[in-house]
């Protein structure tokens, strides 16, 4: 798997989207429990609903909407949309792809 590391990198120049990613690591532990509004249950495989992360965020939804799309381009998140709201989780993939990348090549 390529990596776009311009891209990661310019994703993980801010705090709160770095924050984000840390939340995310441990989404039970720092996020109220998920998928509520939903009229049936999903595996959401860890993902967190938009509005949580804003809350925590404490930040405009569109700033946040913003954050997280930058980090998806990045392909550091993943979405999953389940009625009306879009579930973040992280791409470990990625993550896991940056990890070797900086341990090989930086």
């Amino acid at each position: 798997m390529d990596i776009d590391m311009i891209e990661i990198s310019k994703a993980l120049s801010n705090e709160t989207r770095l924050n984000i990613l840390k939340w995310l690591k441990d989404p039970e532990g720092n996020f109220p429990p998920q998928g509520g509004c939903l009229s049936e249950p999903v595996d959401l495989k860890g993902g967190v609903c938009v509005s949580s992360i804003q809350a925590k965020a404490n930040l405009s939804p569109s700033t946040v909407s913003n954050y997280l799309d930058t980090l998806q381009r990045a392909g550091l998140l993943l979405s999953e949309r389940h009625g009306k709201w879009t579930y973040y989780r992280r791409n470990e993939k990625t993550l896991e792809c940056l990890a070797e990348y900086i341990k090989t090549e930086l």
